[in-house]
């Protein structure tokens, strides 16, 4: 790593923008054993903020691997219950989380599709508290990106070794708006009101549904909860800290109706999904529900997204994001949800955002269910805006709002 002081600055947005953290707060990160640098950097930042203790969990792939390929399905699916006491000490201290994602694209293709599902169903149910607590804003969340030559080399095939993993940190470094010449606060400061203004232009129209077509195929109408409510940027916790869960972040989302997402969607960029790509895949909906659905590649990680539970076959969020983002100027498919959702309008099969609805944040599971709020044990968003994605708004009365035009806002 050439460049400390933007590895720094990164380091610095995730603690003082990303999770925002308190005086006397707790801190957890979680990481991959390749990004010990910058989690050493963000471990010194999150004390120089205040925190009073920083925890570290760390995980490695070639021993996740080792333990998938080795392990039987019923092993995996046993779930040690000092994880579950471990995630509620921390739910329970009001920590907050940093995770450093560095994706390994494809690493898991060799491993048995039935092995990674038991384990990932039994881990969704084991921490079902902790994902509801957090997708509930009770405490600061935030991801930011490390690369790694694996990553690197999948997504600059053209280069050299040598160039390849410095031409990926300044990917990251580029689209988490990482700028040594000004205070990286105050940038993303910035930024949040831009998205801040888009939700709220958003939520004055009220829009009852959203109707999406491209020329990839796309032919999708999306009815959105009432009440429903437009978010993006950063967001507050119960507690009325502001925090950003997202680095980078180029969307608006809010919450699509359960039972009314109607028509064929198609994917425009590929999914990692259990460390396994997915390519050129389409699903096909009605009243809410995938009822079919192929892809060119990955098929069998592809089935796994549904089997989750029920509602993991309908649809949690919709987000629009232009065409013009800087993920999306960048030309590259990055292989990270975490970067390619910020190229592209996306959805999410699975669980909603409680804040997507309005009291959302307050009400129980039980009532916002009655809403048209899909809960689930997973959320996995997919790619499939493009350059000529078109979007209309329907309102209540009938009129017709084209204001996403050719990948781009039209307001």
């Amino acid at each position: 790593m050439s460049n400390i002081k933007k590895l720094n600055q990164l380091a610095k947005l995730a603690v003082r923008v990303g999770v925002n953290v308190q005086k006397n707060q707790n801190v957890v990160i979680r990481s991959t054993i390749e990004s010990k640098k910058l989690v050493s950097l963000i471990t010194k930042n999150a004390y120089d903020a205040g925190a009073n203790r920083v925890s570290v969990i760390w995980s490695d792939d070639e021993i996740s691997k080792i333990n998938f390929k080795s392990q039987s399905k019923e092993t995996l699916s046993e779930i040690p219950e000092y994880i579950a006491s471990q995630y509620k000490h921390y739910v329970e201290n009001d920590y907050c989380f940093i995770s450093v994602s560095s994706p390994n694209p494809g690493y898991f293709s060799d491993v048995n599709s039935e092995k990674l599902q038991s384990f990932q169903v039994a881990s969704n149910k084991m921490l079902g508290f902790f994902r509801s607590h957090m997708m509930g804003n009770k405490s600061q969340w935030t991801i930011v990106a490390s690369a790694n030559e694996n990553w690197a080399k999948k997504v600059f095939p053209e280069k050299t070794d040598k160039d390849r993993l410095e031409s990926l940190w300044n990917l990251i470094f580029e689209v988490s708006r990482i700028d040594e010449t000004k205070d990286i606060v105050e940038i993303w400061k910035e930024h949040n009101n831009k998205l801040l203004e888009r939700s709220k232009w958003l939520n004055g129209q009220n829009f009852n549904k959203l109707i999406f077509k491209n020329k990839l195929g796309t032919d999708l109408e999306v009815e959105l909860v009432k009440d429903h409510i437009w978010v993006g940027g950063g967001e507050t916790t119960t507690k009325g800290v502001y925090f950003n869960p997202n680095i980078p972040t180029e969307e608006n989302f809010t919450m699509p109706h359960k039972f009314g997402v109607n028509g064929i969607v198609h994917s425009s960029k590929p999914l990692s999904y259990q460390g396994k790509i997915i390519k050129n895949f389409w699903f096909k909906f009605e009243k809410g529900k995938v009822i079919d659905y192929d892809a060119e590649e990955g098929l069998d990680a592809l089935k796994n997204l549904f089997s989750v539970d029920e509602g993991s076959s309908y649809a949690g969020e919709i987000a629009l994001v232009e065409n013009s983002s800087p993920v999306s100027k960048t030309g590259k498919t990055i292989y990270s949800t975490l970067f390619d959702e910020n190229a592209s309008c996306h959805m999410a099969l699975g669980k909603a955002y409680p804040m997507n609805i309005k009291n959302g944040i307050n009400s129980n599971i039980e009532d916002l269910i009655k809403k048209g709020y899909n809960n689930s044990l997973s959320h996995v968003d997919f790619m499939f805006g493009t350059k000529d994605m078109n979007i209309s708004g329907i309102k209540e009365n009938g009129e017709k709002v084209d204001f996403f035009i050719d990948g781009e806002f039209s307001i």
